[in-house]
């Protein structure tokens, strides 16, 4: 058996639930998958993190996989680039965050009139959401707050990326009306 074959042997395995065909994928693949990362991320701890977060979305996606070549590695390294792509995200939004909460930035005086709107705003836009269907809901959770990019957001939700697109820009228009109504009143 080649090993090209092998891979298609073992994802069968492992898609059927055999644990030990999903470790030997695990053996055959991380170091690969490690390397993805890490050239991405440049953080041997980060890139560890996105290699066992593929590893674990792959083993949840791997029922519903229909391996289109002899490899599993570029599925793999979808996953890993998608992930990767999220943990970057993550990091800019955790040093943005950290730049906004440095004492020199804060205003010298509190404006409560402003204060008041936005919490306003904010509770709107709150029950705008909640108005929200579950999918619709979970694709702004997904895209929105948390940054997955739209094939990333279709691959954990298990729809389409123009399921996403189109649910997303329904979701955004409908927001942008609750805030012109606030900004109007």
């Amino acid at each position: 058996m080649s090993e090209l074959s092998a891979d298609q042997d073992l994802v069968a395995r492992a898609a059927a639930g055999d644990e030990s065909a999903f470790r030997e994928l695990y053996r055959v693949h991380v170091r690969p998958v490690y390397w993805i990362a890490h050239g991405i991320l440049r953080s041997p701890a980060d890139a560890e993190d996105v290699t066992q977060e593929t590893f674990v979305t792959a083993w949840r996606k791997l029922p519903g996989l229909e391996l289109a070549g002899e490899s599993l590695l570029p599925w793999l390294a979808t996953i890993c680039r998608f992930q990767s792509a999220n943990r970057l995200r993550t990091r800019r939004r955790e040093q943005a965050h950290t730049a906004d909460a440095v004492d020199e930035d804060l205003p010298d005086t509190v404006n409560v009139e402003e204060q008041v709107i936005t919490a306003e705003l904010a509770e709107r836009i709150t029950d705008a959401l909640g108005t929200l269907g579950e999918l619709d809901r979970e694709i702004f959770r997904l895209c929105a707050a948390e940054g997955f990019a739209y094939q990333a957001a279709a691959d954990e939700l298990e729809v389409t990326t123009a399921v996403v697109r189109n649910r997303l820009s329904r979701v955004r228009t409908q927001l942008r009306g609750t805030v012109e109504e606030m900004r109007d009143a």
